[in-house]
């Protein structure tokens, strides 16, 4: 015996029933609304930093590894002064830079090329919920690192720790503003390997350009140190290490890193939806 069909809206039709007179269109079943930003952002965080667990030893141990091995090497030639507190500075943004940059360009570059954005796309979220929710939870494994290349630095140069609570907003200011810049060279890139080598090439630049001392490279330079977000926050770090801290020069410095942060992920969210719909063709 056959089962009476049942109708959009809800209620049984009789198996001999008529269809609806006048050609109109059954009633259809009302669609769920669409996930609010916030609770989207903290679902999708929390998912990425429960998948990221499982490499967060190896994470923090290289990236920390990296900086205060480049601190020591830095402390052979470096003695004190302007310098020293650009090498302290720079090396503990650069573990920013190495996950939110290097790592995050990686995994939106696998994430496009292995069609793993098509299981974002069929989820009712923002498609800044998924960009920022990744971005803050690769963000998250900096913090240690961070914390430990600048105390170890402040021991091997001499420099005070009184202010190193500016780094509540160091990281997360210059690791969104390099987060969505490694976003975006993931999403844009056409190809993984691509992804992984402007990765690579950021966190060079990075490396180079926020690390090393800026008073003895040529001008042209000192330019291109300006372009790169990330240095922004090396300088407001640096100046912190003083004796009497310029505050609004922190400040300033601070802000710019936030309006680029906010513009680096604007352009991730919008690479996000291109990268989406040519997917879903």
């Amino acid at each position: 015996m056959s089962a009476a069909p049942v109708e959009a809206s809800g209620t049984l039709r009789a198996s001999g029933a008529a269809p609806a007179r006048g050609g109109e269109d059954e009633a259809a079943a009302p669609l769920a609304p669409r996930a609010r930003l916030l609770p989207s952002l903290a679902a999708v965080y929390r998912a990425q930093l429960s998948r990221a667990r499982v490499a967060r030893i190896p994470l923090l141990f290289v990236a920390t590894f990296q900086s205060v091995g480049i601190m020591i090497l830095m402390r052979g030639v470096v003695e004190g002064g302007d310098e020293a507190r650009s090498v302290v500075a720079g090396s503990a943004v650069l573990v920013v830079a190495f996950v939110a940059l290097n790592l995050l360009a990686q995994y939106f570059g696998q994430l496009r090329a292995t069609g793993g954005l098509d299981h974002y796309a069929t989820l009712p979220v923002p498609p800044a919920a998924v960009v920022l929710g990744a971005a803050a939870a690769y963000a998250s494994f900096t913090v240690p690192g961070t914390v430990v290349t600048a105390v170890v630095g402040c021991g091997l140069f001499g420099l005070p720790l009184t202010h190193l609570w500016v780094l509540v907003a160091v990281v997360p200011l210059a690791g969104a503003a390099l987060a969505g810049l490694g976003a975006a060279c993931g999403l844009l890139a056409p190809r993984a390997e691509l992804a992984t080598l402007l990765g690579q090439l950021g966190m060079s630049a990075a490396l180079l350009l926020g690390v090393l001392p800026p008073d003895h490279m040529p001008q042209l330079i000192r330019w291109c140190r300006d372009l790169l977000p990330s240095t922004y926050g090396v300088e407001a770090l640096a100046r912190t290490f003083s004796g009497a801290p310029d505050w609004p020069a922190v400040l300033g410095d601070l802000g710019v890193c936030a309006g680029v942060g906010v513009l680096s992920l604007a352009l991730a969210t919008w690479a996000y939806r291109r990268a989406a719909v040519s997917g879903a063709r």
